[in-house]
């Protein structure tokens, strides 16, 4: 169906008869007299074309048509499409991805190949997102600092974009702070219904930045509300070639999973490790089994805009009516 959007614009109408019957009438008499030597020059012959009263008629007629065409355009006709049910499951997920220098280590395998944390975070938690159809998906980066990179949003494509340009050390890369990366999800999540808060937190460090400490960051998610999932990040050794040969190392070694567990556990989530890819890809599948919260459906009507079709015939027929005097 088509529709107006701006119907009051139609009042606009009858402005020129008002502006005739209201505004006085131009003094035909007031120009300046044209003077002329020789009368000759001026034959009484045929009228001419500019002088037929139908001429104006239709000068009249084409520049009232071309008003009530620019009113038209004015009021914004629009056409409706069939009404569209949008999918929602009542999920608001808010992703916090840490971003310090320790997610450079690379102890993960992607497609056969060594890669670093973030990077193999970047992808998992990629596909995470893209399957979240429905839910209301946002993002916070965090290291010496948190910030918000996207607010809740059903445009997952935007929020795996901005997931993919984050680079390590874009919030501070000499330290962590999971507190007020705790915080700021409490403070972006307040204001949406209780029973769908959930924060999923991802690190594979400690606690040493911030104005806010973890846990009793999770205390104040849990008055909100907030359910946290943490997911702590890293593999449990890794080989090392030197000078003496190979050794095993720990590159998880600085990976507070008491806290993590506390903070999951004060809020009602679930604590996860993820050692590699696999077991990392594995947790995302899991969360995926969030039970909804029903809500009730939103639907949406695709618009059309139309308003070029009668604006353009009104700039044609202005310049018609520019034109009728050299014809």
């Amino acid at each position: 169906m088509i529709e107006l959007a701006w119907p009051w614009v139609l009042l606009a109408l009858p402005l020129p008869t008002l502006a005739r019957w209201l505004l006085p009438a131009a003094d035909a008499g007031s120009g300046a007299a044209l003077r002329v030597p020789v009368l000759d020059d001026f034959r009484l012959g045929e009228p001419s074309l500019t002088a037929r009263p139908e001429r104006g008629i239709w000068r009249l007629s084409l520049a009232l048509l071309a008003w009530v065409l620019l009113v038209l355009a004015a009021a914004r006709p629009q056409w409706l499409g069939e009404p569209i049910e949008l999918p929602v499951s009542g999920r608001d997920l808010m992703l916090a991805v840490d971003l310090s220098g320790s997610m450079r280590e690379t102890d993960f395998v992607l497609g056969g190949q060594q890669v670093d944390r973030l990077t193999a975070t970047k992808q998992i938690a990629g596909d995470f997102i893209e399957r979240r159809v429905g839910d209301r998906v946002g993002l916070i980066l965090f290291g010496e600092q948190a910030y918000l990179q996207a607010p809740l949003t059903f445009d997952r494509e935007t929020v795996r974009g901005l997931l993919n340009e984050s680079a390590i050390g874009l919030a501070g890369a000499e330290a962590t702070a999971i507190g007020d990366a705790i915080g700021l999800g409490v403070k972006r999540l307040r204001q949406v219904d209780e029973s769908s808060r959930v924060l999923v937190l991802l690190t594979d460090g400690v606690n040493n930045a911030g104005a806010v400490d973890p846990l009793k960051a999770a205390d104040l998610a849990a008055e909100a509300g907030l359910k946290i999932y943490t997911i702590g990040i890293g593999a449990d050794e890794v080989l090392v070639r030197d000078l003496f040969g190979t050794r095993r190392v720990n590159p998880s070694r600085d990976l507070d999973e008491k806290t993590l567990k506390a903070i999951a556990e004060r809020t009602g989530g679930r604590y996860f490790r993820a050692r590699d890819s696999q077991e990392l890809a594995e947790i995302y599948t899991l969360l995926d089994r969030l039970e909804p919260v029903e809500q009730e459906a939103q639907v949406f009507r695709p618009t059309h805009a139309l308003f070029m079709w009668p604006l353009g015939a009104a700039l044609a027929l202005a310049a018609l009516l520019l034109a009728l005097p050299l014809l």
